[in-house]
């Protein structure tokens, strides 16, 4: 756990992510918990460890914590008929995985978190 923390304190001096603030009165934080995942070969063989922070999100309440939460998403329909005039017109067609896309994105609200298990510190501020 030591070195997770200390990767922490480096990703948060790095990309600034948040900043260590009081928690204003009447706001709640937001939990925080690890999520641990090992990376295994073909064989099974772990060969790599995984470890992300998460936000419990779902401790929040509509109209109270949160007004509209959307993802842009594509509908299937959508991507079929993309697929099939890409097909038609002989396009080549180009996949990628954006895993980070959501790290990225604007905060237009103040989002207060805990800090991960085992730290000492109050409280975090997100921004963006």
């Amino acid at each position: 756990m030591g070195y997770l923390l200390q990767q922490m304190r480096i990703l948060k001096k790095k990309q600034e992510v948040w900043e260590l603030v009081d928690l204003p009165n009447g706001m709640y934080p937001i939990g925080t918990r690890w999520v641990f995942k090992n990376k295994k070969d073909d064989r099974g063989v772990i060969i790599k460890n995984k470890a992300r922070l998460v936000a419990q999100g779902y401790t929040q309440e509509e109209g109270i914590d949160y007004d509209d939460v959307f993802s842009l998403v594509a509908r299937i329909e959508a991507i079929r008929i993309f697929l099939a005039y890409d097909a038609s017109m002989k396009f080549t067609v180009y996949q990628m995985d954006v895993k980070s896309a959501f790290l990225y994105g604007k905060l237009h609200e103040e989002v207060y978190v805990s800090q991960p298990p085992d730290e000492a510190d109050i409280g975090w501020n997100l921004h963006s």
